[in-house]
């Protein structure tokens, strides 16, 4: 991923911008096609540029406590701005959240000669609309809506692509479906204010560490854009198909809501109070399990679709031609166990905290709990897919007990809370089934950890997770010996924490997973190695991509990062950090 890479967006689309260039925006939805998708396949799939001419450098940064980015060139004798945003404000008591991008360039200082262009491509690359001139926008036809660059800078030289002098501020509004039917230059501007003051107002309504502030609010911004408000459901990452490491074929869409990132996601939520998207996505979970689905898939998509099929896009070379490209995610076809007791988690908060223990919703809630402590004891010794999603082959995976134990204990809680006592003796029995299983086939008391999965001597480091579920306590002998084991035997030349070491579907991993080196911070401040803690997370903040911003792996070749971006998980992972190590306000 190429540093300073920007992501703006308004929780119905999100773009990313490098530069100037718009390389990836997919319209109507996240997960629709891509209109600008420069990112996977060069600028002949689709780009919206604007850019200096001449010899110049860049600074790009945010708005302060914002997802509006700010781009500036300077040349000799000359100087413009950007920014580039998605409209998100109230607006008549409703969120104002249209399919809309919109892009402010001022001049600074002399006369810079700009170039743009706009040049969208649908169908992965396959349609390239046409385009003709109105009075004062251009207009794309033959896609699946209207598509309107509206623009005070002269036509011709944008539809041609024809560098021409900077003297006043430009705006450029583009639009799916509805066009911008107001005036442009007082329309821009009063969304470019409204917008700045409705992050600001919802970075402050939250809680934040006294340390590493800055970091968690960039996170904090990053995971709301993730949330697709018009459902509730949680996009794993805005891309598709970016390798996780050079020449892997480890390229996947994660553009869709697995159930595993979203619980950790909402519990991240929880932790800085923002309520509000707790409740919307705990309505996207009753909308999917309403029709009474308790067997579940590890995977959605973010408007509650079922069947994700896994193409691959021939025609697309691939993010710096390393392919191949895939749309959609045969993992929703996986068995991945671990579902059940991380959806226990989430709900649990409608049952467990008062605020959201209203007669609405609640019989719902008891009911899928029910069932879903049923689908634990049913598939406890079930092999699955397990969280990394392995393709080829299953194994009874110490992750998913780890869930089912901490699902059940949760459960457990419920039942004793509301007055259940079904439930509540399923759940004791399946707690004590799930530690005496994580036990006797997980641990190896040579190696000094729980390994990846039962019957097998290779070290995971999800089982760092053990600590987070609580199935582990700080002051265990077990788990200080488990943490430095995992630590030890994973940890890669660059001092971050690989994944695991031995083969899967396509060879060992190489590069480090990013949220893994978190949950090796974390654990180590668990068992009390606070200053060994600060020092592993410092490690892996400062291989941000300059902007705060972390992709799915960093390599060992060069600290770069690589895989989906920005990736949920990763984010979620430096927030619960944070939290943990930042000293007291008090």
């Amino acid at each position: 991923m190429v540093a300073a890479t920007g992501l703006v967006g308004n929780c119905s689309f999100n773009a990313l911008v490098e530069n100037g260039r718009v390389v990836w925006l997919c319209w109507p939805r996240p997960d629709s096609s891509s209109l600008f998708g420069e990112l996977i396949d060069g600028p002949r799939s689709g780009t919206f540029t604007i850019e200096g001419v001449g010899e110049c450098t860049t600074h790009v940064e945010y708005v302060p406590d914002t997802n509006i980015l700010r781009t500036e060139f300077r040349g000799e004798g000359w100087g413009f701005e950007i920014f580039d945003f998605a409209p998100r404000f109230l607006r008549f008591d409703r969120w104002y959240r249209p399919t809309m991008l919109v892009r402010i360039v001022r001049p600074l200082s002399g006369e810079p000669r700009i170039a743009v262009r706009c040049d969208p491509v649908y169908d992965y690359g396959r349609l390239r609309p046409q385009c003709w001139q109105g009075s004062n926008h251009l207009q794309y036809g033959g896609l699946p809506a209207p598509l309107r660059l509206t623009t005070n800078a002269p036509l011709t030289y944008v539809q041609d692509g024809t560098p021409f002098l900077l003297t006043r501020d430009l705006h450029f509004v583009l639009t799916w479906g509805e066009p911008l039917e107001a005036p442009l230059e007082e329309t821009a501007e009063s969304f470019l204010q409204q917008t700045r003051d409705a992050w600001r107002r919802w970075v402050k309504s939250g809680r934040i560490p006294r340390e590493w502030q800055r970091e968690v609010i960039r996170s904090a911004l990053t995971l709301k854009l993730h949330q697709f408000d018009d459902t509730g459901g949680l996009l794993a990452a805005t891309t598709t198909s970016l390798s996780e490491s050079p020449g892997s074929g480890r390229t996947w869409d994660y553009r869709y809501c697995w159930l595993r990132d979203a619980y950790f996601t909402i519990a991240a939520f929880e932790r800085m109070g923002y309520v509000e998207e707790m409740e919307r996505f705990l309505l996207y979970l009753r909308n999917l399990c309403g029709d009474g689905h308790d067997e579940l898939q590890p995977v959605y998509g973010i408007g509650g679709e079922r069947r994700l099929e896994e193409r691959i896009l021939g025609h697309l070379a691939g993010h710096r031609g390393d392919g191949p490209v895939r749309v959609g995610n045969q993992a929703y076809a996986q068995k991945q166990n671990d579902v059940y007791g991380e959806l226990i988690l989430a709900i649990s908060r409608l049952l467990l905290d008062v605020r959201f223990r209203t007669t609405e919703g609640v019989e719902g809630a008891r009911v899928l709990v029910a069932g879903l402590m049923g689908q634990i004891e049913r598939r406890l010794e079930e092999p699955d897919a397990g969280l990394w999603e392995l393709r080829g082959q299953k194994h009874l995976h110490t992750f998913t007990l780890l869930t089912h134990w901490a699902g059940a204990k949760r459960a457990f809680d419920i039942a004793s809370l509301l007055g259940l006592p079904d439930l509540r003796e399923q759940s004791a029995r399946v707690v004590e089934a799930a530690a005496g299983l994580i036990w006797s086939r997980c641990w190896n008391d040579r190696i000094g950890s729980l390994t990846q999965a039962a019957g097998v001597d290779n070290l995971d480091a999800s089982s760092l997770l053990a600590l987070h579920f609580g199935f582990l306590r700080g002051d265990d002998p077990r788990a200080h010996r488990m943490v430095a084991a995992i630590d030890t035997q994973l940890r890669l030349p660059n001092g971050l924490l690989r994944r695991y070491d031995v083969h899967d579907d396509f060879g060992v991993p190489e590069a480090a997973f990013t949220v893994c080196t978190f949950w090796l911070a974390e654990a180590m401040a668990m068992v009390g190695r606070k200053e060994d803690a600060r020092v592993v997370f410092e490690s892996v903040l400062e291989k941000h991509n300059g902007l705060g911003l972390f992709a799915e792996d960093i390599l060992v070749a060069d600290g770069s990062q690589a895989g989906n971006f920005p990736q949920t998980y990763s984010h979620v992972g430096l927030i619960n950090t944070a939290f943990r190590l930042a000293r007291p306000w008090d």
